[in-house]
């Protein structure tokens, strides 16, 4: 498939051929989770529980990732767009720089804060130690884990997804070899348990390190002839202006789910292992519009940096009617065969029970929730990254975790599980029409290309950009 032109093929074509190629790396992403619930799924309930235990912090690490990779990506799309060459070389090797230094600063702290953290999220006594084994190997694997990202995101942005999708489907595979081997102790392998699946995660992540790398150096030559060390806070201060406010609407996620699981808490361990299978099978069918929402940021950036702003608004409505198309098809399968799908992760009733009642409550808003996070996309893409964190916020703190509380109030569990869902449905509505808004107050304002050759804007000190 020739890669598509991000400035000038049809919008609805070419949004598909680069959501195709990513379908596959999206679906590896949110696979590694997957596959680690269902195998330490085997190992028992507690287990089982300590592992959904960690998997807001494992979303926090990765939103942190993924939120300084929109803003290399953002960055270097809008360069790209322009015809500024040197100006995306240089945005890309201090994107690996800044990374690199966030990521060791995180480890360090996380390392030293893992007992009361979790203690915090309600966690009992009993899970500590399993969550301790977990955690302390994936803080000291975090460089393997995030820095391909950042590459990933900055392949993305010259229009290839299909070499990220390549490497991530490499490295879960590579997982979903490693994890039984590592958890059960087969053949000559010890049995690790949870710490098996922390070892796992972290080696086959770490096959993308490579890849990723060499395809941004090697083959799309992103580096710079020189460090250009000079200029790294000038770069960092753009990349940060969007990636701050992205890593903010990527942590707002987590952030709500670690109060949605401390709500959980109340009605037992059996009901957290519940909620969290439930919550990775959320993630695992909005693949997507993950997906659609990873390719859709630099597709706006390009023509943002293009001064081609009424394709960004068509682009917006046709990636929100996909993924209202997507969101009915997966809305079919769990209300049809919700309870199925939980008895292959564990066999407890209680936990079938809570992820039974999960899917089929919230699936029929899982097309809206896509609908925010293609909004969210857009916003970062037209560098107005503090519209995308309030998108999020307005969603996860301002709707999601309020009527969560409401909804337990009234009906205990079924009705927390309702307000999640009704916070879904009003925030999908509210971001489709901002971002509409948004596109048509920009073009009315003659928002201009960067001129070809020379280097681009900083954004901060554009309030237009805002």
């Amino acid at each position: 498939m020739k890669r598509p032109n991000l400035t000038a093929d049809p919008v609805g074509p070419t949004l598909v051929k680069l959501v195709v190629p990513m379908l596959a790396g999206a679906l590896g992403i949110v696979m590694f989770n997957v596959v680690d619930t269902f195998f330490v799924g085997r190992l028992g309930a507690l287990e089982l529980a300590a592992m959904s235990y960690t998997f807001p912090i494992v979303i926090v690490a990765g939103s942190i990732a993924s939120g300084l990779g929109v803003g290399a990506s953002a960055n270097v799309s809008r360069a790209l767009g322009a015809g500024d060459r040197a100006s995306a070389e240089r945005l890309t090797l201090h994107a690996y720089i800044l990374a690199f230094l966030v990521v060791i600063a995180i480890a360090g702290v996380g390392l030293v804060t893992i007992d009361p953290f979790f203690r915090m999220l309600g966690a009992q006594p009993e899970l500590m130690e399993l969550i301790r084994s977990y955690m302390v190997v994936w803080y000291l694997g975090m460089p393997f884990v995030i820095l391909p990202m950042i590459g990933q995101n900055i392949l993305q942005a010259t229009g290839d997804s299909k070499t990220p999708s390549a490497a991530i489907v490499f490295a879960v595979t590579l997982n979903m070899i490693i994890d039984p081997l590592l958890i059960f102790g087969l053949g000559p392998f010890p049995a690790l348990g949870i710490q098996g699946a922390a070892i796992a995660t972290v080696i086959a992540r770490s096959s993308t390190l490579v890849i990723v790398l060499l395809a941004v150096v090697g083959r799309e030559k992103l580096f710079p002839a020189r460090p250009q060390l000079e200029l790294f806070w000038g770069s960092a201060r753009r990349i940060l202006f969007v990636g701050v406010p992205a890593v903010l609407t990527n942590l707002a996620l987590p952030i709500s789910m670690a109060v949605v699981t401390r709500l959980v808490s109340r009605f037992g361990s059996a009901a957290v292992a519940g909620f969290g299978v439930a919550t990775r099978l959320e993630v695992f069918s909005l693949v997507f519009t993950f997906a659609l929402s990873m390719v859709f940021t630099p597709f706006v950036g390009q023509n943002l940096g293009a001064g081609t702003l009424e394709r960004v608004r068509t682009g917006h409505r046709v990636a929100a009617g996909m993924s209202l198309a997507w969101g009915a098809m997966v809305a079919l399968v769990f209300v049809s065969a919700g309870r199925p799908i939980a008895e292959l992760f564990n066999d407890t009733q209680a936990v079938i029970a809570t992820t039974t009642r999960y899917l089929w409550t919230l699936a029929p808003s899982f097309g809206l929730m896509g609908v925010v996070t293609v909004s969210a996309a857009a916003f970062n893409g037209l560098q107005r990254p503090f519209s995308a964190a309030a998108v999020a916020y307005l969603r996860l703190v301002g709707l999601y975790i309020p009527l969560a509380v409401l909804g337990r109030a009234l009906a205990g569990l079924p009705g927390l599980f309702g307000g999640l869902a009704v916070g879904n449905i009003i925030a999908g509505i509210t971001a489709y029409l901002w971002v509409q808004r948004a596109t048509v107050t920009l073009a009315a304002g003659g928002t201009p290309a960067t001129p070809v050759g020379a280097a681009a804007a900083p954004v901060a000190s554009d309030p237009a950009t805002w």
